[in-house]
């Protein structure tokens, strides 16, 4: 009967240096010679069964210190390989398996620089926060993903643009969709382009949500996504086509500086594109300002999704004819922020987004419900917010919801003009910006004061500060 082999070299060498032998030591206590144990150490000969009972014997060594994997190394090795900055590094964990298993040591200083890494860029985004609130610009040398750099962007303008929204006008008014805007871009497809759209069910599009195939020119839409969304994903496509020179001016507006950027870029004009087709500029206006700005009403109006519905809300500010400045955040149950979007920008220096006191981290506890307040921040900036979970394509049986918080807010000078407006009246709850920058008691430490510990009392928080 063949014997059993394993390769575990860089165990047996961390064994013997940990009793401080020499491989001449080890090989003679083995009964093998010094070249040989060298080759088993080098993983170029195999550990035997009989080996493996040696070393047990002769040195009291549990068998599964050479059979187990690497353990918690490599899996912290996997976390930091993780890391946007270094996925598609490595094609699998094989790489990772040998660097955790050959070099515990220097697996653990990996780890180690990419914590310091991350705490270091941590503390930059709050000093740039806190240098943006006071007024003044941070140039931080920072290395930039392409989607960081688009959402930078796309953050720090106003959520409109003027020249996709009058030619996604003129469309929505040549397809004359009246109730049924979806077979209306369906049958503009397959007349102007002869493209066919057909919605395949999980188990042929299990990850994706839209595909188009220019072989059989048929653009392909995921059973998973609601009606609503299946209606944006053909919006989607039928503006890439018809409006795509509207698209190309903004995009070039931006000067992003790969073509990674440039082509999320694209992709989100056309998201933006899709919204002004579903809910045209005008008559969502006027329908907005005639219901207060009351999204679920607006929502069935239009027959969009609620998320749809807020999104267009802040697109709402065409020069002479601009509705309520609301903006918007995504946020999932994490505390990840996937989306910033104003009508104005997004208030990063006023309003922040990143205060767990926010009621859009309390949607969470009752999907589906809405829940609207008045906040204040520390320097006595007022706003209402308004927070809503929303559920992503529809899971199966055995997989998870993607559910996200949507929060749509305003100044509260603005609070009476919407249906919301009697949250205004209820007391204000304080908030702040980022909690490393936030000075109210009773929450975590700023990075702004120094602590001011007492062993004689303590307060609310953990560690108060002067």
């Amino acid at each position: 009967m063949a014997e059993n082999k394993i390769f575990a070299g860089p165990r047996v060498r961390r064994i013997r240096n940990g009793l401080q032998l020499t491989q001449t030591a080890m090989a003679e206590a083995l009964g093998i010679s010094p070249s040989y144990l060298n080759l088993i150490e080098r993983n170029q000969r195999p550990l035997t069964v009989q080996l493996l009972l040696k070393l047990a014997s002769v040195y009291r060594i549990d068998l599964e210190e050479l059979q187990g994997e690497a353990g918690s190394g490599l899996a912290e090795l996997r976390e930091v390989f993780a890391d946007p900055l270094l996925a598609g590094e490595l094609p699998g964990d094989q790489e990772l398996v040998e660097v955790a298993e050959a070099a515990p040591n220097v697996s653990g200083g990996i780890v180690k620089l990419h914590r310091a890494y991350r705490e270091q860029a941590a503390r930059l985004r709050d000093l740039a926060a806190l240098l943006a609130d006071q007024g003044h610009m941070a140039a931080l040398a920072d290395t930039r993903l392409p989607m960081d750099e688009v959402r930078e962007a796309f953050e720090a303008r106003p959520n409109h643009f003027g020249r996709i929204e009058e030619a996604a006008e003129a469309l929505h008014e040549s397809l004359s969709p009246g109730d049924d805007l979806s077979g209306s871009m369906k049958a503009w497809l397959r007349k102007e382009h002869g493209l066919a759209v057909r919605t395949l069910p999980v188990h042929v599009m299990p990850t994706l949500r839209r595909r188009f195939d220019r072989h059989s020119m048929r653009l392909f839409i995921s059973e998973r996504l609601s009606p609503f969304d299946q209606l944006r994903e053909i919006a989607i496509e039928v503006a890439s086509i018809a409006i795509h020179e509207a698209i190309a001016a903004e995009l070039e507006q931006f000067r992003f500086s790969t073509a990674e950027a440039r082509r999320i870029g694209r992709f989100e004009l056309a998201r933006y594109a899709a919204h002004a087709l579903m809910m045209p500029y005008a008559a969502f206006l006027a329908a907005a300002q005639r219901a207060k700005y009351d999204v679920g009403v607006l929502a069935a109006r239009f027959q969009v999704s609620f998320e749809q519905a807020a999104n267009r809300l802040t697109m709402l500010q065409r020069p002479g004819s601009g509705g309520v400045p609301f903006f918007l955040m995504e946020v999932d149950s994490a505390g990840n922020r996937l989306r910033r979007a104003g009508a104005q920008a997004f208030p990063h220096a006023r309003f922040g987004g990143a205060c767990p006191k926010l009621n859009v981290q309390a949607a969470f506890a009752v999907p589906g419900q809405l829940l609207a307040e008045r906040v204040q921040m520390p320097e006595g900036a007022e706003f209402l917010v308004i927070a809503r979970t929303v559920d992503g394509p529809q899971a199966g049986f055995h997989e998870r919801v993607r559910r996200t918080a949507i929060l749509i807010g305003c100044e509260a000078a603005f609070a009476n003009e919407t249906v919301y407006g009697a949250a205004a009246g209820l007391p204000a709850i304080a908030v702040g910006p980022a909690c490393r920058l936030c000075e109210r008691q009773g929450c975590l430490p700023p990075i702004t004061r120094p602590l001011g510990l007492d062993e004689m009392a303590t307060g609310l928080s953990v560690f108060d500060f002067q």
